[in-house]
């Protein structure tokens, strides 16, 4: 940059004025510190060289011909904010200077001026125009960068809340693993001490059924006692059944062991008028587990969904897979599951049923937890209950 060159050197600068010696002048002082010279002779003039060519400063006279310089200046700040206006007066009153800067101008300066003090008006106004862009800037990275940390924080605060319920879950799991495992140990023992009298009494009974003498009310006595010893022998059985872990591990294909569990319900599902919807996908893998224990599940929540619906309704069963993992609904449209009692549905013990035992549950939680599987309930009001199972795809599985 020369002696002579302006630090805002290349920028266009707009000369209207309708005297053409004034703007002869200002333009050769304007080319000499490198800037690129516009010109015209009246406002209109003036407005559509600012729209075709946006120069970075108008220098604009007072008092011209066709639109004077006011009205000029008031259009120019109102459509384009970021150009800079010098009016030029020949009037030095107070009151038209007031009246320049309200309406937007810059600086003012009066004719006839020196050419230092034009070239002097002129830097410090491009100095002024381009720290307000700059802050400009700077105001709109602010904005953004304030948009940015409120998006994070909704993301952060989104991922919190994920994870705060991801370990509300696992506690819940943990806690029904812990109860699974307290009942295993109770169950085993509470079974070989309770089944031994258990047997003396069903004995004693039978004896009593053929013994001669007994009338007919008595009998039907001891018939319900046998009937209730069968009853409670059902349950410790069931017992055994929801924490025992067989280990006769071995590829199976789910498809065959849904198939097999919908087969035995059949005639129940015809007698209730049950309308089945299968999806089975015969491309899931096949994985390696003890098929007695998968089949507990799907047992379990058929039972449950068919108990639901004595009256008829529909029963849907989904196989479906991707490369992690294998994802089985199972859903009926009963009377569903009351809020109330959903934390509760995999606790043993905890039935609905007249004569429920509280185990299904707790035993298709314990087989899926086996399997590192996880099993959630989704039921509506009155919209019926879907449970929704999702087990890992392990290394050892084959398709």
């Amino acid at each position: 940059m020369s002696d002579h060159e302006s630090q805002f050197a290349g920028e266009k600068i707009l000369i209207v004025d309708d005297d053409e010696v004034i703007v002869s002048l200002v333009e050769l002082l304007l080319k000499k510190r490198g800037f690129e010279v516009l010109s015209a002779t009246n406002g209109d003039q003036c407005l559509k060289m600012v729209a075709k060519h946006s120069p970075v400063l108008v220098l604009l006279d007072y008092m011209m011909p066709v639109m004077n310089g006011l009205d000029t200046l008031k259009q120019i700040r109102n459509q384009y904010p970021d150009i800079s206006v010098v009016m030029f007066t020949g009037k030095g009153n107070e009151e038209v200077a007031v009246e320049l800067m309200r309406a937007g101008a810059a600086d003012y300066l009066r004719k006839p001026f020196a050419t230092k003090s034009l070239i002097k008006r002129i830097d410090a106004v491009l100095l002024v125009r381009q720290i307000e862009i700059k802050n400009h800037e700077l105001l709109k990275e602010r904005e953004y960068l304030q948009n940015e940390i409120k998006q994070w924080n909704t993301k952060l605060e989104q991922r919190v809340s994920e994870k705060s319920f991801e370990l509300e879950r696992a506690h819940k799991e943990i806690i029904q693993s812990e109860k699974l495992a307290a009942l295993g140990h109770m169950s085993a023992g509470m079974a070989h001490e309770i089944r031994n009298p258990l047997n003396s009494i069903n004995l004693f009974a039978q004896i009593l059924l053929s013994a001669e003498g007994l009338d007919g009310e008595n009998q039907s006595y001891v018939y319900k006692i046998t009937q209730e010893v069968e009853r409670i022998d059902e349950i410790l059985i069931q017992m055994l059944a929801a924490n025992s872990n067989h280990t006769n591990k071995q590829q199976i294909d789910l498809v065959e062991i849904i198939e097999k569990v919908v087969g035995d319900y059949q005639t129940r599902i015809e007698n209730q008028q049950i309308e089945l919807r299968i999806n089975l996908n015969r491309k899931t893998p096949l994985i390696r587990v003890d098929s007695l224990e998968v089949e507990k599940i799907f047992t379990n929540l058929i039972g449950n969904a068919l108990y639901e619906m004595p009256d008829g309704g529909t029963l849907t069963i989904v196989l479906q897979a991707d490369v992690e993992k294998i994802i089985i609904m199972v859903s009926d449209t009963g009377s569903g599951i009351p809020s109330k009692n959903i934390p509760r549905i995999f606790d043993p013990f905890f039935t609905t049923k007249e004569k429920g035992t509280g185990f299904g549950l707790s035993v298709v939680l314990r087989v899926v937890n086996s399997l590192g599987g996880r099993i959630t309930v989704d039921s509506p009001p009155a919209a019926g209950a879907c449970f929704i199972i999702e087990l890992p795809l392990l290394p050892t599985s084959v398709h």
